[in-house]
């Protein structure tokens, strides 16, 4: 008997369906997702706020910086995720059925997409009731989102290697782990002329500085179109390397077994 392809497409919606699923299944980890973007928000506003900005106006500037530090934790979990669907023998049994080879793939990446999205839309809401006020019109707002969004696909399409990468779900977590201190290392939490002479170079030179800058000016007013150019080149760099580094992870893989 000839089988016969999906169609386009249809394979990646249910994976990411799948993906989806399994995340509202885990009540803690929705939960979580959710609660630490709060919290990590009431933690630098409320408690660092006045030291780091005694003048006030700080919840202006550290929004954008927790938006993509919290995108990071959540696109975290994809590694871990991809990295127990081939140790289990998941991946292998999805290898027999007509669809494309990295469509699960994709499902872990477009779940992560969405889950990060909502995330970030209710630390906005709760950063607007602690006093976050954006200047942004609709074609800002629309920018800010698109940046943000490429970003987690980019950010979550390098964790979809690592858990590929990993040897299990804790070298998955641990590998990746590094990656989650960019944000700490750039203008997120601080201007970046306030750090130590050597550091500056480091954050400055890094992908999570013109991505936070690019949406921090789209929100706030002062964009430049330099930064929104290097947060493009970066994200689709970054994606584009870990999705071919992906592939040949999942080829490999599949010739090994």
């Amino acid at each position: 008997m000839t089988t016969h392809p999906t169609a386009p497409l249809t394979a990646e919606r249910v994976f990411a369906g799948r993906s989806i699923r399994r995340s509202l299944r885990d009540p803690e980890a929705v939960i979580m997702a959710v609660l630490l973007p709060v919290m990590l928000l009431l933690l630098f506003t409320l408690v660092f706020g006045g030291a780091l900005r005694p003048g006030g106006g700080y919840i202006d500037y550290v929004v954008p910086g927790i938006i993509l530090t919290c995108a990071g934790f959540g696109a975290s979990s994809t590694a871990v995720a991809v990295a127990v669907d081939m140790r289990t023998g998941v991946i292998d049994r999805f290898r027999t059925l007509p669809i494309r080879a990295g469509a699960v793939l994709t499902g872990h990446v477009v779940a992560s997409l969405v889950r990060n999205l909502v995330a970030t839309g209710v630390v906005v809401l709760v950063a607007m009731l602690l006093g976050f006020r954006p200047t942004a019109d609709p074609a800002a707002w629309a920018g800010a989102t698109g940046t943000v969004a490429l970003w987690i696909l980019a950010i979550t399409t390098l964790f979809a290697a690592i858990g590929l990468a990993a040897r299990s779900a804790e070298s998955a977590n641990a590998a990746g782990f590094a990656l989650l201190f960019l944000p700490y290392l750039s203008s997120a939490f601080v201007p970046i002329d306030t750090m130590p002479g050597w550091l500056q170079p480091i954050a400055r030179f890094q992908p999570v500085t013109p991505v936070i800058e690019t949406v921090r000016g789209l929100l706030l007013g002062g964009a430049e179109t330099a930064e929104a150019v290097q947060s493009l080149l970066w994200c689709t760099g970054i994606t584009a390397v870990a999705a071919a580094w992906g592939a040949w992870l999942f080829r490999r893989s599949a010739g090994r077994r």
